[in-house]
């Protein structure tokens, strides 16, 4: 699908045009930010889009949290809203272009976002550029859907598949503390790369 381009998606951004957006930190991520104790750690959030996780990392004293989207306007809600949040730490950029090491990358919304065909190269540039031993962890769908995407469905089976190569997976369970709309819908995923 040639139109998931930069300019597809800043054009969503500017019209506002984010029907998957709930207008805050995802629930099953906060979840699993709270658990973590080292602030220290390097975390990228590729796809980031408003990146509300990324404004609680950063309100939680998280001082290496990178986001990556290749959507300019994608970010304006995060300066609006977090405006301490560091610039330099804002990728406008592909995620398959990255070239950094990083401790967690954390995943919302931006696995569904990119065509199917390269979930493969998702997984590769993931494990690429954790350092060894490190995370992805984040919520992907547990079905898939009927419409043409974005977003795009999938399956446990196909993640397995997709991520094994790469990494060890930890945990592959049905979302606890999902929004009432996504209930039964999503997984929870984290996984270390080999």
């Amino acid at each position: 699908m040639h139109h998931l381009s930069a300019a597809y998606w800043n054009q969503r951004y500017e019209n506002g045009h984010t029907p998957w957006d709930i207008g805050y930190a995802s629930p099953p991520l906060l979840e699993y930010l709270n658990q973590l104790k080292n602030k220290q750690i390097r975390i990228l959030i590729p796809g980031a889009g408003h990146a509300y996780e990324a404004a609680y990392l950063h309100q939680n004293g998280f001082e290496q949290v990178w986001v990556c989207d290749w959507a300019p306007a994608a970010f304006d809600h995060l300066l609006s809203h977090c405006p301490g949040f560091p610039q330099e730490r804002l990728l406008v950029s592909d995620f398959f272009a990255l070239d950094m090491v990083f401790d967690l990358v954390l995943e919302q919304t931006f696995f569904c976002a990119i065509n199917r065909e390269q979930r493969q190269a998702y997984a590769r540039q993931a494990a690429r550029l954790l350092r060894g031993g490190g995370r992805l962890a984040g919520v992907l769908f547990a079905e898939e859907f009927e419409q043409a995407g974005p977003p795009f469905g999938g399956t446990a089976t196909e993640y397995q598949e997709c991520f094994d190569p790469h990494f060890e997976i930890l945990a592959m369970e049905p979302c606890r503390h999902s929004i009432r709309p996504r209930a039964g819908r999503e997984l929870f995923v984290e996984m270390r790369a080999r």
